[in-house]
């Protein structure tokens, strides 16, 4: 009887809405890259506004704080209203929001704009992710996250690409108003092939659990991204800590109690879900950190352009993309364990082997470390994050997909902030170092400053006053080296935070996937056939 029951349920199982699926993809692209495609025209802006560089990083600012607000909200609003109305209004919001920053006049205005594109930006991610998880068959998931995760990664490492080729060919303004038509059509087609999720109407907000986490994300992101330019431990930064801190725990008590709560806090007690976010947390700080680190390493210390800086990431994310949905399918058959397994290992060795990168190293040779290193998040970054929503259940998906994202958002925030200060610290530990080995009293000093001092003169640039000249370049060399000193000793760190990944692994097996599904009272073919139905 088992079998005859499993081989009439494999057709159904077969069928993926790819036209649905298609369309979710676009909307989290979308959101995702307009988050990293705006960073490489931010001079121009500068230049055309009259801005100082702490207005316009509000650019950024403004739109990382709003998705972080929004993001918890989503859950409620997809199983109250829709998630296919959710997602319609979301891109719609966006794409109003992109044609008012490409009419942006001043800092001010692109500034409220960047606002109302985040709105919907913010939506995007979590309710496309959501309803992945409830139109698409769950043996299928895997192969389908795998696609979606596509966006994901290739967003971040597109963006610089796409957006130093507009800046350069066409003007700032493009890199926004290119959403309107992709948007249109995405909304148009979003009406024709999503179907709507199930509502519960009387679904009553939780206004104070909604009041307590946007206050605490909006403090704690804020004073992540504000930390190194006012100081960690100045007042500004630690009252923002403190009021995201308490915030936080306050919407903690108030979930356990509330009867209809924002994010059900049950998902924190299914050991899988928080193996799980644990394991999206290591990925995502591994993917942030060298998305953040490559530009500066590319453009500052090697002197390419942003356009040649978008190429070299362009093959990193190109080998992630390809490998997503072969290890969606893997995982669809055999579970997490094995592909996470091969996933963080590579991931572990190619990001230790970043520590050897040089002012010297070949832009093929960056191309290729990059490359082979997203072999190995290709390969176990969506499993890890799969596994876990797959023993969530149905009226949770939501919540659990709202809850990974904003650890998504919040992690990608302290690895970049982390990043820029243990990288300014590491770089005033080597400049230490470096300058006592070239000082004055130094018996190797004569001998490097003559060697520059020959160059500069040999290239016509010594003028008349050579020695100047000369100790300033020195100068300008040391602290390039030993920036590059501090991105190599980061990298070592991130190899150590990998390998804090493998013992999550044994969360995220096929056999407690399953066992956990059992135990939340999942339906599922297998479940039938451990409880003889």
């Amino acid at each position: 009887m088992l079998s005859e029951a499993n081989a009439t349920e494999k057709p159904v199982e077969a069928i993926v809405p790819w036209g649905a699926v298609l369309v979710l993809v676009i909307g989290a692209f979308m959101s995702i890259l307009d988050s990293s495609i705006v960073n490489v025209a931010l001079p121009r802006m500068m230049a055309v506004f009259g801005a100082s560089t702490d207005e316009i990083e509000w650019v950024l600012t403004g739109y990382m704080l709003t998705t972080g607000v929004i993001i918890p909200l989503t859950g409620y609003l997809g199983k109250r209203f829709g998630h296919r109305r959710m997602y319609i209004i979301a891109l719609a919001i966006f794409t109003v929001g992109s044609a008012f920053c490409g009419m942006a006049w001043s800092t001010t205005s692109m500034i409220i704009a960047r606002i109302i594109q985040a709105i919907g930006g913010g939506m995007l991610i979590p309710i496309s992710m959501a309803m992945i998880y409830l139109i698409v068959p769950e043996q299928k998931t895997g192969v389908v996250l795998g696609v979606w995760g596509i966006a994901a990664v290739m967003g971040p490492a597109i963006g610089p690409t796409l957006g130093g080729y507009l800046v350069d060919n066409f003007s700032w303004p493009w890199i926004f108003t290119i959403n309107i038509p992709i948007g249109v059509v995405a909304i148009f087609l979003s009406m024709q092939v999503l179907k709507e999720t199930k509502l519960e109407k009387a679904l009553k907000p939780d206004l104070p659990g909604a009041l307590f986490i946007c206050v605490s994300a909006f403090a704690l992101l804020l004073a992540l991204s504000r930390g190194q330019q006012e100081g960690w431990t100045s007042q500004y930064i630690v009252t923002l800590l403190a009021v995201g801190i308490f915030s936080l725990l306050l919407f903690v008590f108030w979930e356990l109690a509330a009867d209809e709560p924002l994010i059900d806090m049950r998902l924190f007690r299914n050991p899988v879900m928080a193996a799980g976010l644990g394991a999206v947390a290591i990925t995502n700080s591994l993917l942030f950190v060298v998305v953040f680190l490559v530009p500066i390493y590319s453009q500052n210390l090697l002197g390419y352009s942003p356009m040649d800086t978008g190429l070299m990431m362009l093959p990193m994310a190109l080998a992630t993309g390809f490998l997503m949905p072969v290890s969606g399918k893997v995982f669809d058959r055999y579970g997490a364990f094995g592909v996470g397994l091969a996933g963080l290992s590579i991931l572990a060795g190619m990001t230790y082997y970043l520590h050897t990168l040089s002012l010297a190293t070949s832009f093929g040779q960056v191309q290729l470390i990059l490359a082979l290193r997203a072999l190995g998040l290709g390969l176990c970054m969506m499993p890890l994050a799969n596994a876990p929503m797959l023993t969530v259940p149905e009226h949770l998906v939501g919540s659990a997909s709202s809850a990974l994202n904003l650890v998504r958002q919040v992690v990608a925030s302290i690895a970049v902030a982390f990043t820029t200060y243990f990288v300014s610290q590491r770089q005033e530990y080597h400049l230490s170092i470096i300058t006592e080995g070239i000082n004055q009293s130094s018996p190797t000093s004569p001998f490097i400053i003559a060697q520059v001092q020959g160059y500069l003169t040999a290239q016509g640039l010594g003028g008349d006053t050579p020695l100047a000249v000369t100790l300033s370049v020195i100068k300008s060399m040391a602290l390039k080296q030993a920036y590059m000193n501090g991105i190599d000793d980061i990298m070592v760190l991130m190899a150590l935070l990998a390998l804090a990944g493998f013992p999550l692994l044994f969360l995220l097996s096929k056999k407690r996937v399953d066992r956990e599904k059992l135990r939340q009272g999942i339906n599922t073919p297998a479940n039938q056939a451990i409880l003889g139905e």
